[in-house]
């Protein structure tokens, strides 16, 4: 599927027609910079690559130095494939928020905001052991029994605990698109959707 590749600003709301408030996230997208347009007969897929973000020079490999100068782009910071652009895209094509349009349903993809290592109760909305009743003491927010004693004598894999919670991809499907601000490449989408202010996030058709 085709898309871009974009930041978000963060959220805000507006109104619809009838007065209901809808929540909703900025998204900055583009400009982006088609780097390279791959084929079946050399790359053995199609696909179309897109840069997006500046980077310092000094900090990009030269690998994709060379890819940046036959875009005559700057070097960038993020670099992603697409596949399924129907329109023919050249080598050096500036993509911006046009390619969208209000009323279409979009998938954007980010990373979840890291929560660190976190305990049962935040992570898996456990309810902990019970109250502090019959002895009990500092259970409240306690994982329970893990499995049982001889038979199976372990502990089955997958097995919900605690541990790090967060800092993972995630991709949130059909939103809507409310507004295009073409003259300031942004995209007002319905809802919230995964990372935290001035991440990196992809926009798919």
């Amino acid at each position: 599927m085709s898309g871009l590749i974009g930041k978000k600003l963060g959220m805000t709301s507006v109104f619809d027609s009838n007065g209901k408030q809808i929540p909703c996230t900025v998204i900055e997208v583009g400009p982006n910079v088609v780097t390279q347009v791959k084929t079946s007969d050399t790359d053995g897929y199609a696909a179309v690559q897109i840069a997006y973000g500046d980077a310092k020079e000094k900090n990009t490999p030269a690998a994709l130095k060379g890819i940046t100068k036959k875009a005559n782009t700057t070097p960038k910071s993020k670099m992603v494939e697409f596949k399924g652009f129907t329109e023919q895209m050249t080598v050096g094509q500036i993509l911006n928020v046009d390619l969208f349009q209000v009323g279409e349903f979009v998938d954007v993809v980010g990373t979840s905001k890291g929560k660190g290592f976190q305990g049962v109760v935040k992570r898996h909305g456990f309810q902990g052991v019970g109250m502090q009743t019959h002895g009990q003491h500092n259970r409240l927010r306690a994982p329970g029994s893990i499995g049982a004693s001889s038979d199976p004598s372990r502990v089955f894999k997958g097995m919900r605990m605690a541990g790090r919670m967060g800092g993972t991809r995630v991709k949130k499907t059909n939103l809507e698109i409310l507004k295009v601000h073409k003259d300031q490449n942004l995209l007002v989408i319905k809802g919230s959707i995964p990372g935290h202010n001035g991440s990196i996030v992809l926009i798919e058709k």
